[in-house]
């Protein structure tokens, strides 16, 4: 019987933009739309000058547009700086317990333009980055507890996955490719709340160009990485028990229809807008002011209340991973876009007031379209006068695989995200292209940003 590693690169060398199930390609083309959109909303923050000028730049390679900008930069390092700033907001879609798209789209982008891929290639490099991710990742899900980044593990693996079908590797270099990244593979839950969360999606982007790089070279790898006793499954297992020995389900069930991809319309940790939307919805049948509030009790699955971690934030980048700050925007705020994550009003006094009015209760009972999360959540406030408040159950928001964005909600979405870097018809334009990326000749047809990296 074949190794799973061999089963997986059986599975990159054969798969054609044919073999893709239909209902798949819209999902692909709002991912690559909704990645070009958070990238260009976080071109502004730290991260990006910090990656661009210490590490692409330096690098002094010339292969492929960084960000879709006038500037270039080798495919790995513009694949890293559009990772690492396409989840600087933790603004970027979700799925499989993290962030695909962050990882894929900007690895894929800048691969094709070396090699002249089309975009036919480009959506099946992202479905099969995508299938392998949901296939390892199927096999032992509660990797945050063991304090890994999903992410960072699972995207180093997929980017290696579409890199090797970018260049066409038969199949022993594609299983080569998957098993170096294997070896790259890995990022910190506890740089959670900080830049690193985000750089993390750029590490694993390059990462994974570079192990498809490596073994379109020649490079060795074991050939049994992914499922060895020693190997990718049991590192990176909190268990100890992954599933080592099940057939792959690669090209005979296909993920991507069934865990689908979760656009956000907030940015933050997508654990925390369930109970957001919730809270704005009960409140807008019953307003309240904050100094009523006695307590509010947030329900929601453990594997969430594991991830939110600052019950007290102090910048934005620790309000992302705070239920409670969720809940005081709902009260306070209303809103919880790009504006309302800034230190200066996460630190506002009324803010940090509220704070300790919410506990997030951990629910047990899991989500089978993603294990992370409870199936639904609730939101009980209880007012100072004995009035209490109830959400009931809230099991998506706009957006979620249930409930998804129409093509007119994600160019709003678009519009607003870049509406720094691009007029409207400027937007316009790259949205409408990147909305038929399957069909582009090649990257070479995306517009290029030319607001952007001018110095």
């Amino acid at each position: 019987m074949e190794s799973l590693t061999a089963e997986v690169g059986r599975f990159l060398a054969d798969i054609k933009y044919e073999d893709l199930p239909p209902d798949v390609l819209p999902m692909v083309r709002n991912a690559f739309t909704d990645t070009a959109a958070v990238i260009m909303v976080g071109i502004d923050q730290p991260v990006t000058e910090i990656v661009r000028r210490t590490l692409v730049e330096p690098a002094g390679v010339a292969e492929a547009r960084a960000c879709l900008s006038g500037r270039k930069a080798g495919a790995p390092e513009a694949a890293l700086l559009g990772g690492a700033i396409a989840h600087s907001l933790d603004y970027d879609d979700q799925s499989m317990s993290g962030h695909p798209s962050a990882v894929l789209v900007p690895a894929i982008l800048a691969e094709a333009e070396v090699l002249g891929s089309t975009g036919a290639e480009m959506a099946t490099a992202f479905v099969a980055g995508y299938e392998v991710w949901c296939e390892l990742w199927r096999r032992d899900r509660e990797y945050h507890s063991k304090g890994w980044h999903p992410t960072s593990v699972f995207g180093a693996m997929a980017a290696a996955a579409a890199g090797a079908v970018l260049h066409r590797l038969p199949a022993e270099r594609a299983a080569t490719a998957v098993a170096i990244a294997g070896s790259h593979a890995g990022g910190l839950f506890s740089n959670f709340g900080s830049m690193m969360k985000g750089y993390h999606a750029g590490m694993a982007a390059r990462n994974g160009l570079v192990a498809a790089r490596l073994a379109a070279a020649g490079m060795s790898a074991g050939p049994d990485a992914v499922e060895n006793p020693q190997g990718f499954l049991m590192a990176f297992s909190t268990s100890r028990t992954p599933d080592l020995t099940s057939p792959s389900k690669l090209g005979k069930e296909w993920y991507l229809p069934k865990h689908k991809l979760l656009i956000k319309l907030h940015p933050t940790c997508y654990f925390l807008h369930r109970s957001f939307n919730a809270t704005v919805r009960m409140l807008a049948d019953r307003p309240v002011q904050p100094e009523e509030v006695e307590s509010v009790e947030v329900h929601m699955g453990r594997g969430q209340v594991t991830c939110l971690v600052y019950e007290r934030p102090q910048t934005r980048w620790e309000a992302e991973f705070s239920g409670q700050f969720g809940i005081a925007a709902a009260v306070l705020l209303g809103k919880m876009g790009v504006p309302e994550l800034a230190d200066e009003v996460v630190q506002r006094p009324e803010m940090q007031a509220f704070y300790p009015k919410v506990t997030l209760v951990p629910v047990d009972e899991v989500d089978e379209r993603d294990p992370v999360f409870s199936p639904s959540e609730s939101v009980t406030m209880t007012l100072k006068n004995g009035e209490v408040l109830e959400s009931g159950p809230i099991t998506s928001v706009p957006g979620h695989a249930s409930d998804p964005l129409t093509v007119e909600q994600l160019w709003d979405k678009f519009r607003e995200c870049t509406v720094k870097t691009h007029d409207e018809a400027e937007a316009r334009e790259l949205f409408d292209a990147l909305q038929k990326i399957d069909s582009l000749s090649s990257a070479a047809e995306i517009p290029t940003v030319t607001g952007i990296f001018r110095d």
